[in-house]
């Protein structure tokens, strides 16, 4: 199984991970509704049948749903599992104790003593200053309950700031998680792909096929012609979903699919390997067994040189 280290020197863990933001979440994903536990622990299952144990959750997911899923599901296998997961900076959270807080509260849902990468969700500090939060981090590192320290959503310069505190400590930052996908690539032009890749961090892309778009199953054919199922969730609310949005990225679900039928794999998995051959880790989601085994189909094989090149080009748009 293909593995990428968390930064300089932190765990390896596989190169495809999955986001668990759906797993409990109700406010965006409609859990409860149409998929429940029962399907999102069969596609936990999977992802470790398949090889894959890397799995990122956050706090606020689900109110603390999502960790204690995950906590209940490890608790049921005999397989490791390797989790990411985070701290949301609210702003009545103002002290180093706050963060230990939180951290206790989540290791605690996910019954582990340790978390793989411990990220700040936001990049907000409010009153406890970005100084101080990473000194309550690096506290945590050494304390040996979180392995490597991450941050979310930070700006290239806010990178290196994170960056210079923790390593003062002599801790590295190991993960910038941002939006990457071949029709979100604005990390290539604003900084962060550049500024991680000069000291280290280890970039992982959320939302990695564009909430699946990414996947062919939104066409504009199906959009004009009404047969397709009401969208649900956050994508009730995305303009790239209506009929003109789906026109726009046609061509590249059909570049995809074209270059897919040469592998003998999906859009999606095509979409995947190519973020996985810009040495990111992607972290798609998955409601059920099948997700799971879709997303496995990106690993073991490799885009030729010139497909990659290919669809460079096609979304350059996106940049």
């Amino acid at each position: 199984m293909q593995t990428v280290t968390l930064g300089k020197d932190g765990p390896a863990v596989t190169a495809l991970g999955i986001g668990t933001w759906a797993w409990g979440d109700k406010l965006f994903w409609s859990y409860g509704s149409d998929y429940g536990a029962a399907q999102v622990h069969e596609a936990f299952d999977a992802t470790l049948e398949a090889g894959i144990n890397f799995f990122d959750t956050a706090e606020i997911y689900g109110f603390g749903e999502s960790e204690r899923l995950i906590g209940q599901f490890m608790r049921q296998t005999d397989k490791p599992a390797q989790i990411a997961t985070k701290f949301f900076p609210v702003p009545w959270r103002f002290t180093a104790r706050s963060v230990s807080e939180a951290l206790t509260a989540s290791l605690e849902r996910l019954q582990v003593s340790q978390v793989a990468l411990y990220q700040v969700h936001q990049p907000f500090d409010f009153l406890l200053g970005k100084r101080a939060l990473m000194n309550a981090l690096a506290d945590e590192v050494q304390q040996g309950r979180i392995a490597t320290v991450g941050v979310s959503n930070y700006s290239a310069e806010q990178m290196r700031q994170a960056h210079k505190f923790l390593a003062a400590r002599g801790v590295p930052l190991a993960v910038n998680q941002v939006r990457y996908s071949l029709l979100t690539r604005q990390i290539e032009s604003n900084g962060i792909f550049d500024t991680a890749r000069e000291l280290g961090i280890t970039i992982l892309a959320y939302s990695p096929l564009a909430q699946g778009l990414l996947t062919g199953k939104y066409t504009a054919e199906s959009a004009r012609s009404h047969q397709a199922q009401p969208l649900q969730g956050a994508r009730r609310i995305d303009p790239r979903f209506n009929q003109s949005g789906l026109e726009k990225i046609a061509p590249v679900i059909r570049l995809l699919q074209d270059i897919g039928a040469v592998h003998q794999r999906t859009p999606a998995q095509v979409a995947l390997n190519w973020l996985i051959a810009q040495g990111v880790i992607p972290i798609p989601g998955a409601k059920n067994a099948e997700q799971a085994r879709q997303n496995a189909g990106a690993l073991g094989w490799s885009l030729t040189e010139q497909e990659i090149e290919t669809l460079d080009r096609a979304t350059q748009a996106w940049k």
